[in-house]
């Protein structure tokens, strides 16, 4: 659909540090009058970077779509898998960082990979009462409403994929962001960069990254994604740590490329399937589309909830169509789809798409 679009986790990982160096910088002379104890700007800089740049380290072959469609049986996310890299396989490292761009730490400051590993993990409700207080203000830096992690990806996908929305102002952003005794903090002359960020990245949701190609694509993996890793791995990742380091989209990929000629039947049948993805043969077509406009994110009541959006769109579909919405085909085309962003809810149907009729002389 975007043939320019840079959607590489390394690249992304590498702007998500950069951002995160900026906040720190920014943000130390704030941090200092609210907080007492606080480390040196060279390591606080520092230690946003390298949690910035591992945030996404525990992600597995297409990203989100692996947790739903395979880390969600072993109640696992990359998030949770991304700790146990960071503390048992790069800790070792982590800790023999002594400077950052700026310059050398202040004696005997060690970066601790455990709270590198706390503060990825973007989780309602987990224990912060452990971090020192300092870091604890810094945390909407890797999650909440504007990011190093979003901001990084918004500007480059919208620059990348020729989105023109407006103009998304991350130093101006950055500038009005600050700390004080209530923790972090947006300036209200910053509110409208803050508005014209937040309209973009709604954009972006609903026009590129849940475009209906991208849908489809993604109900045709559904299908085969399960039985294709029972063959490629058929392990909790986290008692196959090493073997899962050298899961990635390529090895995947490459991997299943070879099926369709394999000796085994099975592997045949799935290497058919994955050839017409990758060959954009997908067999779902988007059939009606809606948006709704809910009582807002968290609520129980509003649109912003699966079922009722469900009831919703099944009223407006054509009645040719009603019988799809109450089988398993719009189960398979909703499950894990319906995305809030802000209070608007975003649902797709998808059918199967027709086969080609055979040519008429």
């Amino acid at each position: 659909m975007y043939p320019s679009a840079e959607h590489t986790r390394f690249v992304h990982s590498l702007g998500t540090m950069h951002v995160a160096g900026r906040f720190a910088r920014h943000l130390y002379p704030f941090l200092k009058k609210a907080v007492k104890e606080v480390p040196s700007a060279n390591y606080v800089e520092e230690f946003l970077r390298v949690t910035a740049l591992v945030h996404d380290i525990g992600h597995g072959p297409f990203c989100h779509f692996f947790d739903d469609n395979f880390l969600h049986a072993f109640h696992a996310s990359h998030e949770k898998l991304g700790q146990i890299i960071i503390r048992d396989h790069l800790g070792p490292i982590i800790r023999k960082i002594r400077r950052s761009p700026s310059g050398p730490f202040a004696k005997g400051e060690e970066l601790n990979p455990d709270q590198i590993a706390h503060v990825i993990l973007k989780e309602k409700g987990k224990d912060n009462s452990r971090i020192p207080r300092w870091l604890n203000m810094l945390q909407p830096v890797i999650s909440g409403s504007y990011t190093a992690d979003n901001l990084d990806y918004v500007l480059r996908d919208s620059y990348m994929c020729g989105v023109a929305v407006g103009p998304v102002d991350l130093s101006r952003l950055i500038h009005y962001t600050i700390i004080t005794d209530k923790g972090f903090t947006i300036h209200k002359t910053g509110l409208p960069a803050l508005q014209m960020f937040l309209n973009t990245r709604m954009y972006l949701y609903s026009n590129v990254y849940y475009h209906r190609t991208t849908r489809a694509i993604d109900i045709h993996l559904r299908d085969i994604f399960g039985d294709t890793m029972q063959l490629l791995f058929p392990h909790d990742p986290r008692k196959k740590m090493d073997e899962y380091l050298t899961l990635t989209d390529w090895s995947l990929l490459e991997q299943v490329r070879g099926w369709k000629t394999s000796r085994h039947a099975a592997e045949r049948r799935l290497g058919a399937e994955w050839q017409r993805i990758l060959g954009r043969d997908v067999k779902w077509k988007m059939a009606y589309s809606a948006r709704a406009q809910g009582k807002g994110p968290g609520t129980r009541h509003g649109l912003s909830q699966p079922r009722a959006l469900r009831r919703t769109d099944q009223k407006e579909l054509p009645a040719r169509l009603q019988k799809w919405s109450s089988v398993s085909t719009w189960r398979r085309s909703t499950h894990g789809r319906t995305r809030k962003t802000g209070a608007v809810a975003l649902s797709t149907c998808m059918t199967p798409a027709p086969k080609a009729s055979p040519p008429t002389h």
